[in-house]
């Protein structure tokens, strides 16, 4: 497991805990059931997103994926593909986005390179026009950023500079479109 990152500040919580409005928040997990989950999947989940879940809110109905809200931890959105076993804790398999759907070697029946980019190295944060799932990075290079992943490739949110959790939420809360 990667080493816990700096706690929050005052200011980033207090910001978190606004931006979901209590009626629309899951109850928070709390420390021992996210140690838990962490220890199960191998990985420390980066900050302020393991201090989100685990004392202001586990998922929300309202949030920045636009199909559902924000996803409780562990939980996968509707459509989200079968292929096969979530490893949070295995390192997120890219370091630059990749438009898999023109690269000529990716096998379309089926291809463990993109498998691995949906079920390594992440949590699935929620997804956003059906098949296109905000990710974010738990293990690698480019932990504690948040991806997009999709039928067509994967890319780091919104560029190669990619957000944080704090950030992701910071530009949905301000109204903003994603690609602005």
């Amino acid at each position: 497991m990667s080493a816990p990152d700096t706690y929050p500040s005052d200011t980033t919580l207090h910001f978190l805990r606004t931006a979901f409005p209590e009626e629309w928040r899951e109850s928070p997990l709390g420390e021992a059931a996210v140690a838990a989950w962490e220890e199960e999947n191998g990985v420390t989940l980066p900050e302020p997103y393991r201090t989100f879940v685990a004392e202001i809110s586990n998922g929300s109905a309202l949030g920045p994926a636009g199909d559902g809200g924000l996803q409780p931890l562990g939980v996968l959105p509707d459509g989200w593909p079968d292929l096969g076993p979530r490893r949070p804790g295995a390192p997120f398999p890219l370091d630059a986005a990749w438009n898999w759907e023109d690269d000529e070697t990716v096998d379309p029946d089926g291809d463990p390179r993109t498998d691995a980019a949906y079920n390594d190295g992440s949590v699935v944060l929620g997804s956003e026009d059906g098949a296109t799932y905000w990710l974010l990075v738990t293990a690698g290079p480019r932990r504690g950023e948040v991806w997009m992943a999709g039928d067509v490739g994967a890319a780091p949110a919104p560029g190669d500079v990619a957000w944080g959790f704090e950030e992701w939420v910071r530009h949905w809360h301000a109204g903003h479109e994603w690609w602005d």
